[in-house]
């Protein structure tokens, strides 16, 4: 057992530090997805990237075997809101960090129109203003469910909420 206070990673990082393609990026998707810091962004693309090495496991797998595991990851993806319904392992294969980041509360917060910026969705998160369901949610990280995406509001005792309320 491991010091609970000490987590494991659940990112690596980049090979090599100073690759300029690569480091602008980064850059382009830190600005583009609101990130406070780039381990963000290989949280993401770590879990892109065990996606992927995934669905190679099961491209080497004999017929059978294959159908059943296959099955369970894409509907697993597809509940994820990663994939379509009607998805392949080809599909699971080119799924990349802009995908996932997709997927993260503070980006659909953004997108369903509940906060003017990026910026202001992930505070909005962090001082507890957005509930999935009625529960608060304070980690823009969060990776949205499917069928969590159209329970997202304000929280019960958020001013917002009375604002919208007053405004309708």
């Amino acid at each position: 057992m491991g010091d609970p206070r000490k987590p494991r990673k659940k990112w690596i990082g980049p090979k090599h530090p100073w690759i300029k393609d690569r480091l602008l990026q980064e850059i382009e998707l830190v600005g583009k997805y609101g990130l406070k810091n780039k381990k963000e962004l290989w949280i993401a693309a770590t879990l892109a990237r065990k996606l992927r090495h995934r669905a190679r496991q099961l491209l080497s797998l004999p017929e059978e075997e294959r159908r059943a595991q296959m099955e369970a990851i894409l509907e697993r993806l597809y509940e994820m809101g990663l994939v379509e319904r009607d998805a392949t392992l080809d599909d699971v294969l080119g799924l990349t960090a802009a995908d996932v980041l997709e997927r993260r509360l503070q980006t659909i917060v953004y997108k369903k129109g509940l906060a003017k910026s990026i910026y202001q969705a992930r505070q909005l998160i962090v001082h507890g203003h957005i509930a999935i369901g009625g529960r608060r949610v304070t980690s823009p990280g969060y990776l949205v469910r499917r069928d969590e995406e159209a329970l997202i509001d304000y929280s019960p005792g958020s001013p917002f909420k009375r604002a919208e309320a007053e405004s309708q």
